[in-house]
């Protein structure tokens, strides 16, 4: 099995408000562990964002995150999500072309 670190980015500048972004899908025939995950808010006002994982039904992780002007959440904090094949991991915001999110990864297969 190898392993494989990666990182996951999306740019939410030309974001509609609410709208779900997909940061990441496990592809076939791999398992991924995700190890951290970043959400930051670009703009001059606070925002709220949603993280969304679809494995099999779709679930909040975190919901109506308050994220203050030009700061960051971290939502891992030492934890880990697992996510196989077909797996899909979304973020949104309340508020458009405003959140830029990260997720590092690795991918095992």
């Amino acid at each position: 099995m190898a392993n494989t670190f990666k990182n996951k980015v999306y740019d939410g500048s030309t974001t509609s408000a609410d709208a779900l972004m997909q940061l990441y899908t496990t592809p076939s025939s791999t398992t991924t562990v995700v190890i951290g995950l970043t959400l930051a808010n670009t703009t001059s006002s606070q925002i709220t964002a949603d993280i969304k994982l679809n494995a099999d039904s779709n679930v909040f992780l975190a919901k109506n995150i308050p994220i203050p002007s030009g700061s960051s959440f971290e939502y891992m904090a030492g934890n880990k999500i697992i996510m196989q094949a077909g797996h899909t991991l979304s973020t949104s915001s309340n508020t458009a072309n405003s959140l830029d999110t990260v997720a590092s990864i690795m991918e095992i297969s």
